[in-house]
């Protein structure tokens, strides 16, 4: 049985800086698609476009780009591919004391500190502060590496500030910053990625995970506040509201390509998961282009 190896991604800072800074167009995809986790909190723009967010057990869709600030070891995915259609993303990369052990301790930063506290859980931000941050992210690459480093901490202090944000995982998702966790569930997530459209037994899923199916399904609500199932059934959910949106399919088609079996049950559950029905929902999107 082939056996999907987590990802835990190494990140050495530029050189001559103490965080990473990377920026990602046409001409330089970001390929890195995989569920991963690291112990630096990651800083995410996405100029335009529409994606996929998924966030420890958190999946969504965004549209018109995505700002997002994602805690220590916390993982996630690559928000965007070549379908993805945004003009640039740039990815920020730093540890928690990449000033120093107690730079951030001083009364001047609590709020960042505590926007930290708050990343844990992963957050999404949007109106003018995805603008407006959205911009300064833009505009670092033509600055000298003083000026580059006081935009990131106004850009933090901007988050930190901002009221328009939603944490993504706020049920809760908590690793004992225990690696064989990170391991395991990385283990998890990236055969639900691969595998969705199919068939995905907790029999399966709990010999992958080295566990009992009883074992692993304590563990995995424990960890993500979910059941493996709802997880999965979200994660079929989500990809076919991005189909709906994006994709001229029949909804019968949608169902089927999404992991569904049943399409009186893809209907029920799409319409408790966005209280709308498929047909519903694709008309509004209509009517919002319109």
């Amino acid at each position: 049985m082939k056996k999907y190896k987590p990802a835990f991604e190494a990140i050495a800072p530029n050189f001559g800086h103490s965080y990473t800074y990377q920026k990602f167009d046409s001409s330089k995809n970001n390929k890195d698609n995989l569920w991963h986790y690291h112990p630096e909190i990651e800083l995410v723009y996405v100029n335009g476009g529409a994606g996929k967010r998924q966030i420890g057990s958190h999946i969504s869709c965004y549209t018109d780009g995505d700002l997002i600030l994602i805690g220590s070891n916390l993982p996630h995915c690559g928000f965007t591919d070549k379908f993805t259609g945004n003009k640039s993303e740039i990815v920020i990369q730093m540890k928690a004391d990449f000033l120093g052990n107690s730079f951030f301790n001083i009364p001047e930063m609590r709020q960042t500190q505590t926007l930290f506290e708050i990343a844990r859980g992963g957050v999404a931000f949007g109106g003018e502060t995805k603008n407006i941050v959205g911009e300064k992210l833009e505009n670092l690459e033509n600055e000298s590496d003083f000026e580059q480093l006081l935009s990131i901490l106004s850009i933090l202090n901007e988050l930190a500030n901002s009221q328009d944000f939603k944490v993504l995982n706020a049920e809760g998702f908590s690793f004992k910053t225990d690696i064989e966790d990170n391991d395991r569930i990385n283990i998890v997530f990236n055969h639900v990625r691969n595998n969705f459209k199919e068939e995905v037994t907790l029999s399966e899923i709990a010999d992958r995970a080295g566990m009992t199916v009883p074992s692993f399904c304590r563990y995995f609500k424990k960890i993500t506040n979910k059941t493996f199932i709802q997880f999965v059934n979200e994660y079929r959910l989500v990809h076919a509201s991005k189909l709906l949106a994006e994709q001229p399919m029949s909804i019968t088609d949608i169902c089927f390509e999404s992991g569904f079996n049943n399409f009186s049950h893809f209907n029920k559950s799409f319409k408790a998961f966005t209280g709308q029905n498929p047909s519903e929902y694709r008309n509004r999107l209509k009517k919002v282009v319109q």
